[in-house]
């Protein structure tokens, strides 16, 4: 895929103005509109999650009362399950990446594309003006009875969220066509990169499963408009069928958040081990057997709640079985680590925290998923834990990997790789610091979602609250590093990290569509045993360890 990299200006220059943004078709374009919005929403809920932990440093009230905290953690959870985690990769990388990483020119549907922006911006308004006019306190899982009786903004923020689902489901159709029919020549289905596997079983899902949560919304608005008894005991409903409908739909929706990041990792893992993914076609397969299990395994979050015994143990069984493709995975990226010529950059280094904290996610899942051990930890702060090193030790790591692995290919520009490293050192300390401790006070049987407690556990809360401060202070160095990289005047060439996938055969940033002559596929996306493949980052830094052995 031969290009001259001077010849077209890149898609940032061509064309200008707002009004080229705004009604632009180009998915590169509408990645980084994605990325932007995705990225406010991550400070807005990091904001609420300091502030909550800051209230949480001592027993007694410090920042605010309880009817606040208890509207300020349903907006941390709110918004950053459903404004950021479940878009972050796919939307913002995905739509980015996935074309280039095909050899495409676009996705298969622009316009379709850029309706998903606009629903995604239209949904996203609706939960800030249900802030405003009166934060919901429901929890983010919105659970009936209380979300059918409250005098929140509950209507306003599900309808939100009901709208957001739409912007899923249009990147997932999307994605799904465009991998079926926009491959280049040459890139069969087990030639394709696994970021590309990660995107597919995650469209998938966000196909099939979202639809699931958007009913569930409506009839919870049709119920407090309408007084249908369908959820709330004192009408004739039932408050468990609204669990079911719910977990149905979100149990999948964690991995609409860990599919792309695990390809991702796959990415990452290779190009810095320098060695051909290990079990390729395992990797690939298991994303589809993560994608399919997932819809199977909802009523583990219901243990507690009256289900039969019978079912419990189909969950309970289902939830460990999950854990097999989850182990292929992380069994494989570990053998891909075996003997490679390891290169330590920042992207790397994520990859590796991911592997540390999402094992730890995934080994104390299969501890909520043994039934006697989950009465006593259920809705405990073990449970707060799990869940965090499972989506920010899993998904966010694997996004910050993503971010710092491709930002040189998206602007043409490198970040402050000294920098960069420590930040990664400050988040592992900070995010171990917060969440880590919080096993040890689930286990001690500190309850969730709590506005106080007892003394006896003030100082492993402070101890957490002092690591959220670490972990924020670490994101906000990381937000300074990433605008400064735009001042750099460090070149940046078409393929800095040496990788051999079809988006660093581009220049950097990319022209408007993509590839100046009509690519070809000509080689494996990790064929490093079979090409020499030195990146221009390393030729610039006098050659590394990775760069020397090759």
């Amino acid at each position: 895929m031969s290009h001259d990299s001077t010849a077209a200006l890149s898609y940032l220059q061509e064309p200008k103005g707002l009004k080229s943004w705004l009604l632009t078709v180009d998915h590169k374009r509408i990645g980084i509109m994605y990325l932007c919005a995705i990225m406010f929403f991550f400070f807005v809920g990091g904001a609420l999650a300091v502030i909550l932990r800051t209230e949480l440093l001592r027993p007694e009230r410090i920042l605010m009362d309880a009817d606040t905290y208890n509207q300020f953690f349903t907006l941390h959870g709110a918004i950053m399950i459903f404004l950021f985690i479940i878009p972050s990769i796919p939307a913002a990388l995905g739509n980015f990446l996935l074309p280039l990483m095909v050899g495409a020119k676009d996705v298969a549907f622009p316009r379709l594309n850029l309706a998903s922006w606009y629903v995604y911006v239209f949904g996203a308004l609706f939960c800030l003006y249900s802030i405003i006019s009166g934060a919901v306190d429901t929890g983010w899982t919105f659970y009936a009875p209380y979300s059918t009786t409250t005098s929140t903004s509950v209507i306003s923020m599900t309808l939100g969220v009901f709208i957001l689902g739409f912007s899923s489901i249009f990147t997932g159709l999307n994605f799904i066509v465009t991998i079926h029919k926009l491959r280049m020549p040459g890139m069969t289905w087990f030639k394709m990169p696994l970021m590309v596997w990660g995107l597919y079983a995650t469209a998938i899902i966000q196909v099939l499963a979202t639809p699931v949560l958007a009913i569930t919304l409506v009839l919870l608005i049709m119920e407090r408009l309408m007084g249908v008894g369908i959820f709330d005991p004192a009408m004739g409903g039932d408050p468990v069928l609204f669990q079911h409908f719910f977990w149905f739909y979100s149990h999948p929706a964690v991995y609409i958040m860990i599919l792309p990041g695990m390809g991702i990792i796959s990415e990452v893992i290779s190009t810095f081990s320098h060695r051909k993914i290990f079990g390729y076609k395992a990797i690939a397969y298991s994303s589809l057997g993560i994608a399919f299990v997932s819809f199977l395994v909802w009523g583990h979050h219901m243990f507690t709640s009256g289900q039969s015994e019978i079912a419990a143990m189909i969950f309970s069984f289902l939830t460990f079985f999950v854990g097999i493709p989850s182990g292929i995975k992380v069994f494989n990226w570990v053998t891909t680590l075996y003997k490679g010529s390891i290169s330590l950059e920042t992207p790397m280094i994520y990859a590796l925290m991911f592997l540390f904290l999402f094992m730890i996610g995934g080994f104390t899942g299969i501890m909520l998923g043994a039934l006697a051990l989950d009465v006593h930890l259920h809705d405990t702060y073990f449970v707060v834990a799990h869940f965090h090193y499972v989506m920010m030790g899993g998904t966010v790591m694997a996004f910050l990997a993503g971010i710092h692995y491709w930002w040189p290919k998206m602007f043409g520009k490198m970040y402050s790789e000294r920098w960069a490293k420590v930040v990664a050192v400050i988040i592992f300390v900070g995010f171990n610091m917060t969440f880590f401790t919080q096993f040890i006070l689930g286990a001690k049987g500190m309850p969730r979602r709590y506005y106080t407690y007892l003394d006896q556990y003030q100082p492993l809360h402070g101890f957490s609250s002092v690591g959220a401060w670490v972990l924020g202070a670490g994101f906000m160095i990381m937000a300074v590093y990433f605008i400064a990289s735009f001042w750099s005047k460090r070149k940046v060439g078409d393929n800095p990290w040496g990788a051999l996938t079809a988006e660093w055969e581009t220049s950097s940033p990319p022209p408007q569509h993509n590839f100046l002559t009509d690519p070809v596929f000509k080689h494996g996306p990790y064929d490093y045993d079979k090409i020499a493949v030195v990146g221009d980052y390393y030729k610039q830094s006098g050659g590394t360890k990775m760069a020397e052995k090759i």
